[in-house]
């Protein structure tokens, strides 16, 4: 059986070694080291034109939670924009309510931009959920957010500290989002637990850094 193997990285070297090591598509970002935050415009442009891999760019204005203010909002809907312009083929990102639910109403505007700045351009564009996921209240109201968002990924380790204690989970996600929504399984994924976890969750899309 055949994966996407999707790996995240913060620098075109790490890309390049990436692209060795058998990527087909590669998550950038800035700062990994905590947890990642937006790449450079010129980042994303340089990653694009050394790797020649489906590049989606993280939209993450700061390190910390994921309730943002309007003015931080307005940032992220401008910032996916000018990602998008500079190459990226997605964009991931996330916005949570206090109370732990998908912010739909914030995230609407954000996706838009995107998806206006890659008609603009004549391609399509992928629209991520990230790991805010894995903090949301109810997994499966969120997944339901995001198929009403028109999302074609959700990133999650199955709301649990890794993948593989996440599985069980996760092969629930898998089945509830269907063929139209990919399920990118995340944290804890190795070359070595990989067959195993595509066994246990029936899913064909991992994530690694």
């Amino acid at each position: 059986m055949t994966y996407t193997l999707e790996v995240c990285v913060d620098s075109v070297a790490s890309a390049l070694a990436a692209k060795r090591g058998g990527a087909n598509r590669l998550e950038l970002c800035a700062d990994l080291i905590i947890g990642g935050t937006t790449p450079s415009l010129a980042l994303v442009r340089q990653v694009k034109a050394e790797t020649g891999l489906p590049v989606r760019a993280l939209l993450r204005p700061r390190f910390g939670d994921f309730c943002y203010d309007r003015y931080e909002l307005a940032q992220m809907a401008e910032t996916a924009a000018a990602l998008v312009q500079a190459g990226a083929d997605g964009i991931v990102t996330g916005v949570l309510t206090p109370e732990g639910e998908l912010d739909v109403d914030a995230l609407r505007p954000i996706y838009a931009a995107a998806r206006a700045a890659a008609k603009a351009a004549g391609r399509p564009v992928v629209c991520t959920l990230h790991r805010a996921f894995d903090v949301c209240k109810d997994p499966f109201a969120a997944l339901e957010a995001a198929k009403a968002l028109n999302l074609g990924t959700i990133l999650t380790s199955g709301q649990a500290a890794s993948a593989p204690a996440g599985a069980s989970l996760l092969r629930r996600l898998v089945e509830t989002a269907g063929p139209d929504l990919e399920i990118l399984v995340g944290a804890g994924v190795t070359p070595a637990n990989l067959p195993a976890l595509a066994a246990e969750t029936g899913a064909h899309a991992f994530h690694m850094s």
